[in-house]
């Protein structure tokens, strides 16, 4: 089974992992995936309590995977060796976690997956460089032009994307009012929306849980499962909503 999630911040939003709110995960098992949409935030700054929940996410029964956004540590996460993993390229936090990198493509549970991190800050006033930001949230053109890459291996053709950030339209049409910048990545999203042939699209970011379309997800503290034909959400259960949390209880493709 494959679930998506959206932002853990550190410890901040991960206890919806914890077992009485993720009540399927205390039955699953190795093979199968919860997979963190960016701002995962357990390598930021090497504390005692940082530690702890990577222990904690370790012990889960599943296997973590996650792609980065913007609120990440990019020297630490450097510091882990690359490595080839299903076909491609990713950094193995622990035996159980296991950061995606930029621009894979593979294939879980006979499901395809296109997955791209990174994202742009729109609270950079607050923060300092190397320490609170790092220019490496935005990718470089080599990375972008490696997504193309992938993208044309594959045909254009996947059954889900991942990323933190949005296309440009999307984003500047759900977010016309905020601080929500146009750059060279949610340029690329818009450009390969264009072209690519996909079922689903899921980022994070934008800490809310809604439908933008019949094909784009923003997803915060919501869990789905994916199935055959689409999606459940397994957490907050189908008899509870907020602002916040506002995917369907179930989507159809």
């Amino acid at each position: 089974m494959i679930f998506i999630t959206g932002d853990t911040h550190g410890s901040i939003d991960i206890r919806k992992l914890t077992t009485d709110k993720f009540i399927e995960g205390n039955t699953l098992t190795r093979s199968d995936y919860l997979i963190i949409c960016g701002d995962f935030g357990l390598l930021w700054d090497d504390s005692n309590e940082e530690h702890y929940w990577l222990k904690w996410l370790d012990r889960k029964p599943w296997t973590t995977l996650w792609i980065d956004g913007n609120h990440e540590n990019y020297d630490m996460i450097k510091d882990y060796p690359v490595e080839e993993w299903n076909g491609t390229k990713v950094q193995k936090i622990t035996n159980n976690i296991i950061h995606i990198c930029r621009g894979s493509a593979f294939q879980l549970d006979g499901i395809n997956f296109f997955f791209f991190g990174g994202a742009e800050s729109h609270d950079k006033e607050y923060r300092v460089l190397r320490k609170s930001i790092w220019e490496e949230e935005i990718p470089t053109e080599e990375e972008i032009q490696h997504g193309r890459e992938v993208l044309e291996k594959i045909n254009y053709k996947t059954d889900i994307v991942i990323t933190h950030s949005m296309p440009t339209s999307i984003q500047n049409d759900i977010f016309f009012n905020s601080n929500y910048s146009t750059n060279i990545l949610t340029d690329f999203f818009e450009e390969i929306d264009k072209k690519l042939e996909y079922k689903m699209w899921f980022s994070g970011h934008y800490h809310v849980s809604m439908q933008y379309d019949e094909k784009h997800f923003l997803i915060f503290n919501n869990i789905v499962k994916l199935t055959e034909n689409g999606f459940e959400r397994v957490y907050p259960s189908p008899e509870k909503s907020s602002s916040y949390d506002d995917l369907p209880p179930s989507f159809k493709i």
